[in-house]
């Protein structure tokens, strides 16, 4: 277990552990008793994996991990990727059942794993949340990104900032869109706020699908001054 995956668990061990005794629960996936975790330990070691080999920049695999010819021919806004899991059932499932479902104890679970599965790579200076448009932040009531965001910044101790990013302009879903159509989509979305001169930002969402949000992200945050722009998400969708 690495040192922040320990901050992490330290505070709410305890707690956990109470719990478990007095409130028992069934695993979220195969309705199991699952002791003091949302998944018992068979479901949880049968997630979905990514490859050892990814592309530092996208996080898709690649031989030697080394830069894919995509980000080659076309370098991302973004300097890395990190993620941990791929985007598959069951962890579709799971990321539904936070966004859609109101499973809101997903979020530090979700951080939980990302910690111990796939910390990014550098030191950062402050940590964002991929921001949903004002409309569906108002239908859905949160934003998960914002939800996982909260307890990683509490475990690496970096300032989580609520107001530097905006999404101003509201697009189409982005899985409604052909994947070519993406990239078109999203673009001048959102509007920066502050200045980010020399900053290394460490951006994390739920999932990333062809990165095109998170691109565009990337891109707003450079233009006003970023250093390094670092993607943490909990799935990466990888296609076959």
């Amino acid at each position: 277990m690495s040192i922040y995956s320990t901050a992490l668990a330290a505070g709410g061990s305890l707690g956990r552990r109470l719990g478990a005794v007095i409130l028992p629960q069934d695993c979220l996936l195969c309705g199991g008793p699952a002791a003091d975790s949302l998944l018992c330990r068979p479901c949880a070691a049968s997630l979905p994996q990514l490859p050892v080999e990814l592309c530092p920049v996208c996080a898709l695999p690649t031989p030697g991990a080394r830069i894919c010819g995509a980000c080659q021919t076309h370098r991302p806004h973004f300097d890395a990727t990190a993620a941990a899991f791929r985007y598959a059932f069951p962890v579709d499932h799971l990321v539904q059942a936070l966004k859609y479902r109101n499973r809101l104890a997903l979020a530090p679970w979700f951080a939980e794993a990302m910690l111990a599965r796939s910390l990014p790579p550098g030191r950062h200076d402050l940590l964002l949340a991929l921001p949903l448009a004002p409309r569906r932040l108002a239908e859905r009531g949160f934003n998960q990104a914002l939800e996982i965001a909260r307890p990683l910044a509490r475990a690496l101790t970096l300032p989580l900032e609520l107001d530097v990013c905006v999404r101003r302009i509201e697009a189409a879903p982005q899985a409604s869109l052909p994947w070519r159509a993406r990239q078109h989509n999203v673009r001048g979305i959102f509007e920066a706020q502050r200045d980010l001169t020399g900053k290394s930002v460490l951006v994390v969402d739920d999932v990333m699908t062809t990165g095109a949000s998170l691109n565009e992200f990337a891109r707003t945050l450079k233009k006003h001054g970023a250093a390094r722009v670092v993607n943490w998400v909990a799935a990466r969708t990888v296609l076959d």
